[in-house]
């Protein structure tokens, strides 16, 4: 094999497809991996740059790649999807970032760390459960509705809702047993954002804005 220039490499759940070019823009190396076998591969060859698409566990794989010494830099799936010539698949999107990659001024997304990504994740997390606990207390006021108790927007009037509709007699007690349940789930929800989330949220922006 002629000396590597530049490898794409197109990333999946199992199977990983490698394009490298040398020097003259020659192709030199189409290869596909196995999830296992990357590590073992990479870390076999001298530092060379890799590129890969900016998207899933990318930036995983580029800390790992530069932990080996290689020079790992991704590009944003938009910039590399006109240099898709045909079709689409894993071998045509290899390509594409490769060809992507070698044009001039060219921009790439720097590889964030596992910390960066850890500070990501706990507000996509309070996101999720926020949403949640929106979606549970609108359906107790939905359902609270249907048997005549209104209650305005907020977590604050939950509980005075939920006074009225355990007071009242002529909601069956099959009803009264699911806003039991939803009350229970809001509660659980409000909780664990108030004890976990809410402090860790607020770490996490300020490091993100520092970024």
């Amino acid at each position: 094999m002629r000396e590597l220039k530049l490898i794409a490499m197109d990333t999946s759940k199992y199977l990983f497809t490698l394009h490298g070019v040398d020097e003259q823009g020659q192709v030199v190396l189409r290869r596909e991996l196995r999830r296992g076998q990357v590590e073992t591969f990479f870390r076999k060859l001298p530092p060379t740059d890799v590129v890969l698409e900016a998207c899933g566990g990318s930036h995983h794989w580029g800390r790992v790649l530069g932990g080996l010494g290689h020079r790992v830099r991704l590009i944003p799936p938009q910039y590399a999807k006109p240099f898709v010539k045909r079709g689409k698949n894993d071998h045509i999107d290899a390509e594409a970032i490769c060809e992507g990659a070698l044009r001039p001024g060219m921009t790439f997304v720097p590889v964030k760390s596992a910390e960066t990504q850890a500070n990501a994740m706990v507000l996509s997390v309070r996101e999720l459960l926020v949403k949640q606990q929106t979606q549970a207390i609108n359906a107790l006021r939905g359902h609270a509705n249907e048997f005549g108790a209104v209650a305005a927007k907020g977590t604050s009037n939950v509980e005075a809702l939920l006074a009225r509709i355990t007071a009242d007699p002529a909601i069956p007690q099959a009803a009264q047993d699911m806003f039991a349940e939803l009350s229970s789930h809001v509660a659980e929800l409000s909780a664990r954002l108030l004890a976990r989330l809410w402090p860790l949220s607020w770490h996490s922006t300020q490091r993100l804005s520092s970024c």
